[in-house]
């Protein structure tokens, strides 16, 4: 009996040390139920770097909301729970969004979607530029701000704003007219920094048709314009010297690269052959372009243009679904033989999204010119495959910089260039949403194509999470994408 009783005890206190081990240590706000930690990354400081992305640029707008989710106060938040101190924003005025320098709209309201189509949101905006914003802000993202900005003295003067010399969004909370945003940021001693930069270092080429320059192998960024491609050289110098100067005593961080802008709703959602013709008009249209058609063909036969180019140039309609007749300025040069450089848009070609409001109006108002069809697009309509193909390799060479740079540095790494692919083909699922790239309905972007959503912002805070998850030992959780809504409403 004593004996059996022995084995009783011994069994009781089996199944008690068992079960303490498994449930005695239980925390909600961890990713694995375990004693939320941040392992070996200390985030009582923590300061976010980068451009529009990490700012919460969203609807083609900064606003109060939008600044709110933005994916490095959404990691902020998560940092709270394990020491992080405030993580101090510069907000806007308002929700309307927009920018007054002087009183005078410098840039518009923010959009909403009004069951038809994306608008502005009606009024005025309250944001002045040179109400100066007073004391030190954890969330340096910058909107517009390539990678070398944020290393350029007087970025944030205000006297330079009017004259495209200087960033409105950084006038308003830079420490002077001369600082740099990386000193304003080294300044607070951070512990944690996140990085992701060099997106609008193509993004301005991209979004204007490639109207800009490729300056690969111009290292004087003082002559680049605002939508030029950036040397990798130059981006080199710039992400090297903020990332030295950012773990100079001793600060742990994150770092992205960077997805191809290309894949952005910006670029994907008009289709390239949205002309649908009856015979007839086919027959009237290729009666118009028969001249030019005629003089490549005599090209040709002067050995000036070879057979192949002029078959790829000749513009013939036919009747039902039609490609967008574009200007393309990779084509051998002929004007000079008064044979402009026109071409039929392929499914290699990307519309831009504002010109979905801008194929089939009429020039002039006359019925006989119609853009994209009588008349060609212009270069700042389209996108075309070599200036695509400039974009992406412009990419390649900042991703392989950025990279390295994680490697030496010992940061985190966000993988963020296949995410625009997944986002394509079939979706992310997150808390089982399904989050796509479609324009308007998919959930990713916001109205404006460019930037993410509050529910994609979500989705890219995770992304950062995981990364400094796996990197440093800690535990954060993932927030829970449902709870983001897609869009922002008109009223907020």
């Amino acid at each position: 009996m004593i004996k059996n009783f022995k084995w009783l005890l011994f069994a009781s206190l089996a199944f008690v040390a068992c079960d303490n081990e498994e449930d005695v240590v239980v925390d909600a706000n961890s990713s694995d139920g375990k004693s939320l930690t941040a392992g070996s990354a200390v985030v009582t400081k923590y300061v976010a770097l980068g451009d529009s992305y990490a700012a919460g640029f969203s609807d083609n707008g900064l606003f109060i909301e939008a600044q709110k989710g933005s994916y490095a106060n959404i990691i902020s938040q998560q940092f709270a729970l394990t020491g992080g101190g405030e993580f101090k924003t510069p907000l806007m005025a308002d929700n309307v969004g927009g920018l007054l320098l002087g009183g005078n709209v410098i840039s518009g309201t923010r959009l909403f979607f009004n069951g038809t189509a994306p608008v502005p949101v009606p009024g005025r905006p309250s944001t002045e530029v040179t109400t100066k914003l007073t004391g030190s802000f954890n969330n340096m993202g910058v909107p517009g701000a390539k990678s070398y900005h944020l290393v350029a003295p007087g970025y944030g003067n205000i006297a330079g704003v009017a004259t495209g010399q200087a960033n409105p969004y950084f006038a308003r909370f830079s420490s002077s007219a001369s600082t740099t945003v990386l000193a304003d940021a080294v300044a607070q001693a951070p512990t944690f920094f996140s990085l992701w930069i060099g997106g609008n270092d193509v993004l301005g080429y991209a979004t204007s048709g490639g109207s800009g320059v490729n300056r690969t192998g111009n290292l004087n960024p003082a002559t680049y314009a605002s939508n030029d491609i950036t040397d990798p050289n130059v981006f080199a110098n710039a992400f090297n010297g903020i990332v030295n100067a950012m773990t100079a005593n001793g600060a742990k961080g994150v770092v992205a690269n960077l997805p191809y802008v290309t894949a952005l709703p910006y670029f994907t959602t008009v289709p390239h052959n949205p002309v649908n013709l009856s015979a007839a008009a086919a027959a009237q249209l290729n009666a118009g372009y028969a001249e030019y058609n005629g003089g490549l063909q005599a090209m040709v036969n002067a050995n000036l243009l070879t057979a192949a180019e002029a078959t790829r140039r000749t513009i013939n309609f036919k009747a039902g679904a039609n490609a967008l007749v574009i200007v393309d300025s990779y084509l051998t040069d002929r004007t000079s033989f008064r044979i402009p450089s026109f071409r039929h848009a392929t499914a290699e070609d990307l519309v831009v999204l504002p010109a979905s409001s801008f194929i089939g109006t009429l020039v002039g108002g006359n019925a006989a010119a119609v853009n994209g069809v009588s008349v060609p697009l212009a270069d700042n309509w389209v996108l075309t495959k070599d200036e695509i193909a400039e974009v992406k390799a412009a990419t390649d060479a900042y991703n392989v910089i950025i990279k390295s740079v994680a490697d030496a540095k010992g940061l985190a790494f966000v993988e963020l260039k296949g995410v625009t692919d997944q986002l394509a083909k079939g979706g992310i699922v997150y808390n089982g949403y399904t989050t796509t790239s479609t324009f308007v309905t998919g959930g990713m972007f916001s109205l404006d194509g460019v930037h993410p959503s509050p529910r994609g912002y979500a989705i890219i805070a995770n992304l950062f999470t995981e990364a400094i998850n796996a990197k440093f030992g800690s535990n954060f959780k993932n927030v829970n994408v449902g709870t983001y809504r897609i869009l922002y409403p008109l009223s907020l």
